[in-house]
């Protein structure tokens, strides 16, 4: 939030000299992000995003389906609502409401993102020809809950997110925030290392910019670029990212409401991101 105080003059009430001053405060947004695709609107907000887009990140670097990705978003709105919770039925927590007395790990094991995605992709292998399942069929098989067909009713706004965050959904997702500085390249490089595994990339000499290099067949660079710069953007309120640029395309935090906008200099082979 920007605030300034600006002296305007001077009166004098009762014998006390009294300075009368106004002030200028930019109002703050209200943050949230939404996934287009097609005829479905699936709006989040910024910490539902942050979930989703690790879980479309993990999928990612585990090799799996973009269908695995919607399976988990979908899991994760009924079970939690895509927050990381301490709480639960029972002892349940976490993205998953996965439950230690049932195998799942330690309590601070579950409530760590990472963790509790890669234990429910751990299960969801498992489960013999996913994919082609109905989301209420291969969720329970993972979940055993007691309401399983609940999951089928956020199918559409899961397959949105995933489609969009997976990088199918070119320049689908967008996030509305109030930019804030402090944000370190170290940071943002180490948290998408851990998201998607290293991808090559180098920084400016200011070190306020990154930028990923993508190799390979021009579709799969596209759908992985988009995956990242969605990924980026999906964080941005939390890694303080500046912008956001791929594929003739920018996001930045300052203009976030107007989403993506074009850009010539954005390459469709380097997603570059900059902090504030």
């Amino acid at each position: 939030m920007k605030l300034r105080w600006v002296l305007l003059g001077a009166v004098l009430v009762a014998g006390v000299l009294v300075a009368v001053v106004v002030t200028d405060r930019t109002p703050l947004r209200t943050e949230y992000c939404v996934a287009r695709v097609g005829e479905t609107r699936a709006q989040v907000d910024v910490e539902q995003a942050r979930w989703s887009a690790l879980m479309a990140a993990t999928a990612q670097n585990r090799g799996l389906p973009p269908r695995a990705t919607t399976i988990a978003i979908a899991t994760a709105f009924q079970e939690s609502k895509v927050r990381n919770i301490d709480f639960g039925d029972r002892d349940s927590v976490g993205l998953f409401q996965q439950r230690p007395s049932q195998g799942w790990g330690t309590v601070e094991e579950i409530l760590d993102p990472h963790y509790a995605i890669g234990k429910f992709y751990d299960g969801l292998e498992k489960v013999d020809d996913y994919a082609s399942l109905e989301i209420t069929v291969a969720a329970q098989e993972v979940q055993r809950s007691a309401f399983p067909g609940a999951y089928a009713q956020h199918e559409d706004y899961a397959r949105a997110l995933a489609s969009a965050l997976r990088g199918y959904s070119p320049a689908a997702f967008t996030c509305q925030i109030n930019p804030v500085g402090g944000g370190s390249v170290r940071t943002v490089a180490a948290d998408v290392d851990k998201a998607f595994g290293e991808i090559p990339r180098s920084t400016d000499d200011a070190e306020d910019a990154l930028t990923y290099r993508l190799d390979g067949a021009a579709a799969d660079v596209r759908a992985r670029g988009w995956a990242l710069a969605h990924y980026l953007v999906a964080n941005a309120a939390d890694l303080q990212v500046a912008s956001v640029s791929f594929d003739g395309l920018r996001w930045t935090a300052e203009s976030s409401p107007d989403g993506w906008v074009a850009d010539e200099a954005a390459r469709d082979d380097r997603v570059v991101m900059s902090v504030r």
